[in-house]
């Protein structure tokens, strides 16, 4: 979990997330949004990436990059869990539905 909020806690990597919950993006795509050299962005993409936030898949010459939206619910659940009821009530639903048992 430390990883992944490490990764959140850098604006630039939060907009690239914000980018990404629109569909799969290239790393040029996600450059045209950004003031930043292609190597800064780069660098984001694998911060988000190792903590399992971002997934790449090879289409052709090109490698996209997609949320992994699973892990990241997963993140934000397991943290709000203990301090939030509402977070509690949608953990059970999703346990007894065959959801995770986080």
């Amino acid at each position: 979990m430390g990883d992944a909020f490490k990764a959140l806690a850098s604006e630039p990597r939060r907009r690239i997330l914000n980018h990404l919950s629109n569909g799969p993006m290239t790393v040029s795509e996600i450059a045209e949004n950004f003031d930043m050299e292609m190597p800064s962005i780069s660098k984001h993409l694998s911060i988000l990436k190792e903590a399992g936030l971002i997934a790449q898949q090879r289409r052709g010459q090109n490698i996209l990059y997609y949320i992994v939206s699973d892990n990241l619910a997963n993140v934000l659940y397991g943290f709000l869990t203990p301090f939030c009821p509402d977070a509690r009530k949608i953990t059970k639903k999703r346990n007894k539905s065959g959801g995770d048992n986080e």
